[in-house]
Protein backbone atom coordinates (compact mmCIF):
# COMPACT_ATOMS: atom_id res chain seq x y z
CA UNK A 1 0.00 0.00 0.00
CA UNK A 2 1.46 3.17 -0.87
CA UNK A 3 1.81 6.50 1.24
CA UNK A 4 -0.92 8.30 -0.70
CA UNK A 5 -3.04 4.93 -0.10
CA UNK A 6 -2.52 4.99 3.50
CA UNK A 7 -3.10 8.47 4.18
CA UNK A 8 -7.08 8.27 1.42
CA UNK A 9 -8.22 5.24 3.95
CA UNK A 10 -6.87 7.10 6.99
CA UNK A 11 -9.24 10.39 5.79
CA UNK A 12 -11.96 7.79 4.82
CA UNK A 13 -11.77 6.06 8.30
CA UNK A 14 -11.42 9.67 10.50
CA UNK A 15 -14.78 10.97 8.34
CA UNK A 16 -16.48 7.10 9.34
CA UNK A 17 -15.26 7.95 13.05
CA UNK A 18 -16.57 11.70 12.74
CA UNK A 19 -20.04 10.62 11.36
CA UNK A 20 -20.75 7.76 13.78
CA UNK A 21 -21.58 8.36 17.72
CA UNK A 22 -22.09 4.07 17.94
CA UNK A 23 -18.62 2.39 16.66
CA UNK A 24 -17.49 -0.97 18.08
CA UNK A 25 -13.91 -3.00 17.52
CA UNK A 26 -14.25 -6.52 17.61
CA UNK A 27 -11.76 -9.59 17.22
CA UNK A 28 -12.96 -11.94 14.07
CA UNK A 29 -9.99 -13.69 13.46
CA UNK A 30 -10.39 -17.36 13.64
CA UNK A 31 -14.13 -17.41 11.53
CA UNK A 32 -13.78 -19.38 8.01
CA UNK A 33 -15.21 -17.84 5.15
CA UNK A 34 -18.73 -19.05 5.50
CA UNK A 35 -19.10 -17.84 8.77
CA UNK A 36 -17.35 -14.61 8.26
CA UNK A 37 -19.89 -14.08 5.52
CA UNK A 38 -22.78 -15.16 7.82
CA UNK A 39 -22.16 -12.02 10.70
CA UNK A 40 -21.67 -9.61 7.57
CA UNK A 41 -24.94 -10.74 6.78
CA UNK A 42 -26.23 -10.57 9.76
CA UNK A 43 -24.64 -7.22 10.58
CA UNK A 44 -26.43 -5.99 7.13
CA UNK A 45 -29.77 -7.25 8.44
CA UNK A 46 -29.17 -5.33 12.07
CA UNK A 47 -27.88 -2.11 9.86
CA UNK A 48 -24.50 -2.51 10.57
CA UNK A 49 -21.32 -1.08 8.72
CA UNK A 50 -18.69 -3.66 9.01
CA UNK A 51 -15.31 -3.15 7.76
CA UNK A 52 -11.81 -4.68 8.86
CA UNK A 53 -9.44 -2.19 8.97
CA UNK A 54 -5.25 -2.18 9.38
CA UNK A 55 -4.74 -1.07 13.41
CA UNK A 56 -2.29 1.51 12.22
CA UNK A 57 -4.70 3.53 9.89
CA UNK A 58 -7.34 2.79 12.56
CA UNK A 59 -4.96 4.70 15.16
CA UNK A 60 -4.19 7.61 12.76
CA UNK A 61 -7.41 8.03 11.94
CA UNK A 62 -8.65 7.93 15.60
CA UNK A 63 -5.74 10.63 16.22
CA UNK A 64 -6.60 12.95 13.60
CA UNK A 65 -10.70 12.64 15.03
CA UNK A 66 -12.03 15.25 16.94
CA UNK A 67 -13.73 12.83 19.25
CA UNK A 68 -11.92 11.55 22.88
CA UNK A 69 -11.26 8.17 22.22
CA UNK A 70 -9.60 7.57 25.78
CA UNK A 71 -8.17 3.41 26.20
CA UNK A 72 -9.31 2.48 22.81
CA UNK A 73 -6.16 2.62 21.14
CA UNK A 74 -4.94 0.14 23.23
CA UNK A 75 -7.26 -2.28 21.75
CA UNK A 76 -5.86 -2.40 18.48
CA UNK A 77 -3.92 -5.38 17.94
CA UNK A 78 -4.56 -8.84 16.13
CA UNK A 79 -7.18 -8.87 13.97
CA UNK A 80 -9.79 -6.05 14.40
CA UNK A 81 -13.07 -5.18 12.58
CA UNK A 82 -14.74 -2.15 12.99
CA UNK A 83 -18.50 -1.79 13.33
CA UNK A 84 -20.69 1.49 12.78
CA UNK A 85 -24.30 1.69 13.60
CA UNK A 86 -26.90 4.07 14.43
CA UNK A 87 -28.57 2.05 17.59
CA UNK A 88 -25.98 2.32 20.45
CA UNK A 89 -26.76 -1.62 21.34
CA UNK A 90 -27.50 -2.98 17.79
CA UNK A 91 -23.40 -4.26 17.04
CA UNK A 92 -23.44 -5.92 20.66
CA UNK A 93 -26.82 -7.46 20.35
CA UNK A 94 -25.37 -8.80 16.82
CA UNK A 95 -22.31 -10.14 18.28
CA UNK A 96 -24.29 -11.55 21.43
CA UNK A 97 -26.78 -13.59 18.60
CA UNK A 98 -23.19 -14.73 16.65
CA UNK A 99 -21.70 -16.16 19.28
CA UNK A 100 -24.70 -18.20 20.44
CA UNK A 101 -23.22 -20.46 16.94
CA UNK A 102 -19.38 -19.27 17.58
CA UNK A 103 -16.61 -18.18 19.80
CA UNK A 104 -16.07 -15.48 18.02
CA UNK A 105 -16.47 -12.37 17.46
CA UNK A 106 -14.92 -10.95 20.64
CA UNK A 107 -15.84 -7.36 21.52
CA UNK A 108 -12.08 -5.44 22.17
CA UNK A 109 -14.40 -2.33 22.78
CA UNK A 110 -16.81 0.30 22.18
CA UNK A 111 -17.29 4.14 21.61
CA UNK A 112 -21.18 4.76 22.42
CA UNK A 113 -22.09 8.49 22.40
CA UNK A 114 -18.50 9.66 23.74
CA UNK A 115 -18.35 6.67 26.49
CA UNK A 116 -15.70 4.43 25.94
CA UNK A 117 -16.29 0.33 27.02
CA UNK A 118 -13.29 -1.93 26.62
CA UNK A 119 -13.36 -5.88 26.78
CA UNK A 120 -15.53 -8.43 26.14
CA UNK A 121 -16.68 -8.77 29.40
CA UNK A 122 -18.74 -5.01 28.75
CA UNK A 123 -21.34 -6.79 25.83
CA UNK A 124 -23.42 -7.73 28.61
CA UNK A 125 -23.71 -4.12 29.20
CA UNK A 126 -23.70 -3.08 25.54
CA UNK A 127 -26.52 -5.70 24.70
CA UNK A 128 -28.73 -3.58 27.75
CA UNK A 129 -28.12 0.01 26.39
CA UNK A 130 -31.16 1.62 25.20
CA UNK A 131 -31.45 4.22 22.66
CA UNK A 132 -32.05 7.74 22.86
CA UNK A 133 -36.05 7.30 21.30
CA UNK A 134 -36.27 4.29 23.85
CA UNK A 135 -35.14 6.74 26.29
CA UNK A 136 -37.55 9.17 25.39
CA UNK A 137 -40.61 6.65 25.00
CA UNK A 138 -40.18 6.22 28.95
CA UNK A 139 -39.73 9.41 30.28
CA UNK A 140 -42.53 10.56 28.11
CA UNK A 141 -44.79 7.26 29.16
CA UNK A 142 -43.75 8.30 32.78
CA UNK A 143 -44.64 11.57 32.10
CA UNK A 144 -48.22 10.91 30.91
CA UNK A 145 -48.71 8.47 33.49
CA UNK A 146 -50.11 10.67 36.50
CA UNK A 147 -51.74 12.72 34.23
CA UNK A 148 -54.05 9.91 32.97
CA UNK A 149 -54.54 8.47 36.77
CA UNK A 150 -56.57 11.73 37.39
CA UNK A 151 -58.55 11.71 34.63
CA UNK A 152 -59.13 8.33 35.36
CA UNK A 153 -60.33 8.92 38.55
CA UNK A 154 -62.27 12.24 37.96
CA UNK A 155 -64.39 9.45 35.06
CA UNK A 156 -64.77 7.42 37.80
CA UNK A 157 -66.74 9.67 39.72
CA UNK A 158 -69.11 10.54 37.19
CA UNK A 159 -69.62 13.15 35.27
CA UNK A 160 -71.76 15.37 38.02
CA UNK A 161 -70.17 18.04 39.68
CA UNK A 162 -70.81 16.51 43.37
CA UNK A 163 -68.79 13.39 42.12
CA UNK A 164 -65.50 15.37 40.73
CA UNK A 165 -65.57 17.61 43.85
CA UNK A 166 -65.90 14.06 46.00
CA UNK A 167 -63.12 12.39 43.63
CA UNK A 168 -61.06 15.92 44.03
CA UNK A 169 -61.23 15.41 47.98
CA UNK A 170 -60.29 12.27 48.30
CA UNK A 171 -57.66 12.64 46.36
CA UNK A 172 -56.24 15.37 48.89
CA UNK A 173 -57.01 13.64 51.65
Amino acid sequence: MTREEKSQVIEELTAELANNTNIYLADISGLNAGATSDLRRAAFKANVKMAVVKNTLLAKAMEASDKEFGELPAVLKGNTSVMYSETGNAPAKLIKNFRKKSEKPLLKGAFIEEAVYIGDEQLDALVDIKSKEELLGEIIGLLQSPAKNVVSALKSGGNTIAGLIKTLSEKEG
